[in-house]
């Protein structure tokens, strides 16, 4: 069994990477062949998620723990297996409401290293971007079907500030990201939930799991999606998002 997860490993590596992998690279050889069987051999096994929807996955992960040498890497396998530029593009573009700017930035960075490298030009071409006096219009059509009024009606209290949050993630996540072109809305939801596993953010996570299943996701496309996360992000951070799902699928 470990020799066949070995072998299907290495055959996914390749297929990412385009190069077989070097079992004797670098100085530490044996924690390496167990990262491949694991991450390649044994949780790319389970569950229908393409590699493209995988490589966005990756990508967003690394990008919400800032890691940006394995993020440059990843954005060339992404590409590789049949991600665009511009759905990478699209995948770390809309972590900002979730990550800040600043740690935004530093994933796009990492990102355009990688697009780089792999001689694409910048700066990409524009996608159509929501006029500013259409941005809450624009927001509250997406959040309205997948979250309702629930962000609205906890912060709203009737002070300028709590009037003001909501609004502002109405316009910023949803107005001026979840509208974009170049990712389906439900493809979104999915690259934010893992971001926030990756943040260990559990009530966020909770939420965002539903918000999945509203876009049209399957129950198995969400839990492959958690799997693919564990390797990245830890086991506990998985187990707690695999929790939340089943906790969803038994209140629906």
């Amino acid at each position: 069994m470990s020799e066949d997860l070995t072998r299907r490993g290495d055959e996914v590596f390749e297929r990412l990477f385009g190069a077989a992998p070097d079992p004797q690279a670098g100085d530490d050889p044996e924690f390496m062949a167990i990262l491949r069987r694991v991450i390649f051999g044994q949780v790319f096994a389970v569950g229908e998620l393409e590699d493209r929807t995988r490589e966005l996955i990756t990508v967003t992960i690394l990008a919400a723990m800032q890691c940006p040498g394995q993020l440059t890497s990843h954005t060339r396998a992404a590409l590789h297996v049949g991600a665009t530029p511009e759905q990478i593009r699209e995948a770390i573009y809309g972590l900002a409401p979730f990550l800040g700017f600043p740690r935004t930035l530093n994933a796009i960075a990492a990102m355009n290293e990688g697009l780089r490298a792999a001689d694409v030009q910048l700066p990409l071409a524009p996608r159509t971007t929501t006029p500013e006096g259409e941005r809450f219009e624009r927001g509250t059509a997406i959040q309205q079907r997948l979250y309702g009024d629930e962000i609205r009606e906890e912060f709203d209290d009737g002070t300028a500030v709590g009037a003001a949050l909501p609004r502002l993630l109405t316009e910023f996540a949803f107005g001026d990201f979840e509208s974009r072109e170049g990712l389906e809305v439900a493809e979104r939801e999915l690259l934010i939930l893992c971001a926030l596993v990756a943040m260990g953010l559990a009530p966020q996570v909770a939420a965002h799991v539903k918000g999945c299943l509203r876009a049209g996701l399957s129950r198995e496309t969400v839990a492959a999606a958690i799997l693919h996360c564990a390797p990245y992000t830890g086991m506990p951070a998985a187990l707690n998002a695999y929790r939340q799902l089943r906790a969803a699928v038994d209140d629906a």
